[in-house]
């Protein structure tokens, strides 16, 4: 008996402790906002026993006692823990802008910075603020691994990206994306509007499969918050933009003395009896200051299922050469709205609308503007006794050097962009852990173009004429043209997947699989060129004003669609932490080209990472000044198809002419070689790093990086006998050629807040890179392009071996002093003492072809970049440079005929035994000193103050008088020093080619600027 007395106490109080588990349930909400947050992770603190919110907000937990601890956190909001002392807990949370800035976006996802086991480099529109790029392109100049390479400084003018190197000889731009939308160019992008851009940089930018095999940029715009007021934004600014440089020319008396000692040195009469002491400074006048400014105006805010965000921005910028001659514009309207159309669905919309207009001057090449500034001869006045435009002389200038005053007034073009992107996705929740997602991303940009060519007459031969002879100026006959041309891109994405996200007892999947279909399209509207039209402006002139109108479509029998390429693509992802510690990511894409033919359409491309942080091992807890430790490393296989249409099938698009009825008749013939054998370029990527963050104010990050692209795509030199020099015709494209791209990233950021006033931070980071061809299947081994001086071979170069588009050249040993170190050195035809002595490399006792050799490259060694800003009370201050080592330059600019003017460093030329030994003679003689050499390639490396900025912020005790939230001035100047010893204008100079970049003829220098502007919120 008792035995069973002593057994009902314990029952009862087995049966209390049950009856006090509970279900509890509630609502996540926005501390701020009010908004429903789905998607939050609930969990018993030191159990499996967890759920997360539905879409909602709502979460409910069973068998709860009332004793435990509920932990809550959701991405970028604070974390929290509550008492379950209650059936119902709802739980507010607030945004921790820390955790946010975090948050990194991955592909169809995002996860909080800890987690990536990926390469990624983020930038926050506070970094962009400071910057105030007029492109979005120079926000993410010095970044680690990123390479910008300005294609021009004129306004509008597109620089080229890299990431971590160049990997093909063909098309190696990123994948870009805003908001989900692909796009093609950056100009489009009103950098204001940005809210984040993440730079994906290694293999885990497989996910977005054959279009980011280059890297991924990943845009987000800014967007309302539900529950919020509406709030709108203003930021303006203007600036005035200078030449960074000009340089230092002969003036008249000295440029009329090294002309007649050049003729005296060939043997020809004296070209000046008297030396002038007037004339122009060419640069002086090609040069002017050029305005820029910028207006934008946003609002957003949101109700209980809805947020938006729209903005209208307008940007007008002229050139420093040529000023409204050389202008871009961009005008643009932006909408981002969401909204719960019923429960556990969401529709997310952004449409864009672009128009830009731009007018540009020829530049970089001979008969550039600034080229030709550069060449005219200084004792000339800008105009003739009569007050028209002075004509150069034919003889001793070159027909392309004219007067670049009278070539900026008779230049008349300009390209229209008016363009719609949008993307529009419908986003469901479903079985607790489920998403379904589907998105339709579409383009439209039609682009029209028109040039006119009024009756040009800048000297006798002067290829830049229109008529033969200045009399036919005034004659009846109208020689004026205008050219105008039509184009639309159309390209639509649409992508389907679904995720499974759930969290159990210590680990965490997400699994997402899906489908991606592309099509792009571009349709020739029109191409016509007019003859003797009526208008005399480039606005009155047009075809269907003109006498007599070529179709340049129907005369090349050119095909309404000028390409057609599609890709479709499935895709699988499947990542996994445990216990926050141990972390890995697989992706398998199988993506389908049209750019291939039937055997080689479709590839599989795996790509893996994993992650492991060491910091939340239970060895390190003691270790309190480490409060990150991670480890990541990634692989993978990415394709490449980015070649023209159809190269696999040889097409009737050639141009044919035959004799029919003793009449020429235009037709079709077969066009560029075909390659039925060409198959997917695979680019390898691996990467090993470490993240770690000390004290909780020092952030270093350390990645190797190893890029081999296998199976380039390329386009061999081959025999003419192949009909490849036809109009039309062409080479085929080859799978021949292998590119290694290797190196280190380091970056280390201090963030520290010295006091409630005083904030300060800095950042820096240096890339190292090194590029090696491997291997290239031509039957020479060798790819050629790049142009020098007139009527020389290639100089660039793609060898095994070597960098991709290293120079290749004689190179040189100083300047023969005498006949007699002429006759005891190997045989150099036609050298007199004073010119250049070439190295004999090939050891054979002459010089020739088999002497040249690698001169140097146009990829960097290194690139840096630095960033500091400080805040105290109510003003801040940042700076920002970027640096560039190892990289070099040709210089391209110098004409080499009698009368064009020369730099000053031709002042030190030879002379006589002993005056110069690097410097050769003037002559008017013909010599070996104009063949490609060392003598013409210069060190590019330097070190530039891309932006310096002021800004103040008026006290809220002032603002709130007048109804505003907000009100910040500023002062800023971009580009404000470079500091370089190359001679150019620009040391930034390129095309930004594979082969055949970093030569310069004239390069547009990226202009100096200074800002004044405002932004105000209310």
């Amino acid at each position: 008996m008792k035995k069973y007395i002593i057994l009902i106490p314990l029952l009862l109080i087995s049966l209390v402790s049950f009856s006090q588990t509970r279900t509890v349930s509630g609502i996540v909400t926005n501390i701020d906002t009010g908004e429903a947050l789905p998607g939050v992770s609930i969990l018993i603190k030191g159990t499996t026993n967890g759920t997360y919110s539905n879409f909602d907000g709502e979460y409910s937990l069973s068998n709860v006692s009332a004793e435990q601890i509920i932990e809550i956190s959701y991405l970028g909001f604070e974390s929290k823990e509550v008492l379950a002392n209650r059936a119902s807990i709802n739980i507010q949370l607030k945004e921790n802008v820390q955790e946010l800035d975090g948050v990194v976006l991955i592909g169809y996802g995002s996860q909080i910075i800890k987690e990536v086991t990926g390469a990624v480099t983020i930038v926050d529109s506070e970094a962009i603020e400071k910057i105030k790029p007029t492109r979005v392109e120079e926000a993410l100049q010095g970044q680690a691994g990123i390479s910008v390479t300005p294609s021009s400084g004129s306004p509008g003018s597109a620089p080229k990206i890299n990431i971590r190197g160049i990997s093909t000889n063909g098309d190696s731009r990123p994948l870009i994306l805003l908001d989900g939308a692909v796009i093609e160019d950056l100009s489009v992008v009103n950098p204001s509007d940005i809210a984040s851009m993440s730079v994906i940089k290694d293999a885990t930018a497989g996910i977005y499969g054959v279009r980011g095999a280059n890297g991924v940029i990943l845009i987000t715009t800014k967007s309302g918050r539900k529950n919020s007021d509406l709030k709108f934004r203003f930021d303006a600014y203007t600036g005035i933009q200078q030449t960074t440089k000009k340089m230092d020319l002969l003036q008249p008396r000295d440029y009329a003395i090294l002309v007649n000692e050049a003729a005296a040195n060939g043997g020809d009469s004296p070209v000046f009896t008297l030396y002038p002491t007037t004339g122009t400074d060419w640069q002086d006048q090609v040069f002017k200051n050029a305005p820029i400014s910028s207006v934008n105006f946003g609002l957003n805010g949101g109700t209980t299922k809805s947020n938006y965000d729209f903005s209208i921005s307008h940007l007008t910028q002229d050139g420093i050469v040529g000023g409204d001659k050389s202008n871009f514009n961009r005008s643009t309207a932006r909408l981002n709205y969401s909204i719960d159309l019923v429960k556990n669905l969401k529709l997310s919309t952004t449409t864009t609308y672009i128009n830009t207009n731009r007018k540009i001057l020829s530049e970089n090449a001979l008969g550039s503007v600034l080229f030709n500034a550069l060449s005219a001869p200084p004792q000339l006045l800008v105009r003739d006794t009569n007050g028209d435009y002075t004509k150069l002389p034919n003889t001793g200038l070159g027909i392309e050097v004219v007067n670049p005053l009278a070539q900026i007034e008779n230049t008349y073009n300009q390209s229209q962009v008016n363009k719609i992107s949008g993307s529009y996705g419908l986003n469901y929740r479903f079985l607790e852990y489920f998403q379904a997602e589907s998105n339709i991303q579409l383009n439209y940009a039609d682009v029209r173009g028109k040039s006119y060519f009024p009756e040009l007459f800048y000297g006798s031969g002067k290829v830049f004429n229109t008529v033969s002879s200045e009399a036919e100026l005034t004659d009846d006959v109208n020689s004026a043209t205008v050219d105008e041309s039509g184009t639309v891109y159309k390209d639509y994405t649409f992508d389907a997947f679904i995720k499974y996200e759930r969290k159990f007892d210590k680990h965490d999947i997400k699994a997402l699989l899906g489908t991606s279909i592309f099509k792009t399209v571009g349709v020739n509207l029109y191409n016509k060129k007019g003859y003797a039209p009526t208008g005399n402006t480039l606005k009155s002139a047009s075809v269907e004003n003109s006498a007599t109108v070529d179709d340049n479509l129907a005369i090349n029998n050119t095909p309404k669609i000028s390409f057609d390429s599609r890709l479709l693509s499935y895709f699988t992802r499947i990542q996994y932490a445990y216990d926050g510690k141990y972390l890995a990511s697989a992706v398998l894409r199988r993506d389908g080209s049209t750019n291939f033919g039937p055997k080689n359409k479709f590839g599989f491309f795996p790509t893996a990472s994993v992650g492991w942080v060491v910091s939340e091992e239970d060895f390190m807890k003691d270790v309190s000044f480490i409060n990150l430790l991670k480890l990541r490393s990634s692989y993978g296989v990415l394709g490449n198809d980015r070649i023209g249409a159809y190269g696999f099938v040889s097409l009737l698009d050639g141009e044919g002419v035959y004799v029919l009825d003793n009449a020429l008749t235009y037709g079709k013939t077969i066009g560029k070689l075909s390659n039925p054998e060409i198959r997917w370029e695979k680019q390898k990527p691996f990467d090993i790093a470490i993240d770690l963050g000390l004290f909780d104010k020092i952030d270093i990050t350390v990645d190797y990086f190893n890029k081999k692209t296998e199976d380039l795509l390329v386009t061999p030199q081959v025999s003419g006998i192949l009909g490849v020099y036809a109009p039309g015709s062409g080479a085929p494209t080859i799978n021949a050629g292998t590119v290694e791209n290797k190196g280190f990233e380091f970056s280390i950021g201090y963030n520290e807040k010295i006091s409630e006033d005083f904030n300060f931070n800095v950042k820096y980071n240096i890339t190292s890179l090194k590029n090696e061809v491997l291997f290239v299947g031509s039957d020479t081994g060798v790819l050629e392009s790049g142009s020098f001086g007139v009527g020389q071979d290639p100089i660039a170069r793609m060898e095994a071996g070597k960098p991709i588009g290293y120079f290749y050249g004689y190179k040189t040993n100083g300047v023969f002093q005498t006949q007699a170190e002429i006759d005891g050195a190997p045989i150099q035809l036609d050298a007199e003492p004073g010119d250049l002595r070439f190295v004999d490399v090939s050891g054979d006792g002459k010089i020739d072809a088999d002497d040249k050799t690698d001169l140097g490259n146009p990829i960097p060694d290194f690139t840096m970049g630095f960033n500091m800003s400080v805040d105290y009370k109510n003003f801040d201050f940042s700076l920002y440079a970027f640096a560039s080592l190892g990289n070099d330059i040709v210089r391209d600019y110098e004409r080499n005929l009698p009368l064009v003017n020369r730099p000053t460093y031709f002042l030190d030329r030879w002379t006589s035994e002993g005056t110069s030994n690097s410097f050769p003679r003037v002559t008017t003689e013909a010599t070996q000193n104009s063949l490609f050499s060392d003598f013409y390639v210069e060190d590019g490396s330097y070190l530039r103050l891309q932006n310096i900025q002021l800004g103040y912020t008026v006290p809220e005790s002032l603002t709130t008088k007048i109804k505003l939230d907000k009100v910040r001035l500023y002062a800023s100047a971009t580009n404000l020093l470079t500091l370089t010893n190359y001679r150019g204008y620009d040391p930034t100079a390129s095309t930004g080619e594979p082969i055949g970049g970093g030569i310069d003829r004239g390069f547009y220098p990226t202009p100096k600027t200074f800002f004044v502007g405002v932004n105000v919120n209310f």
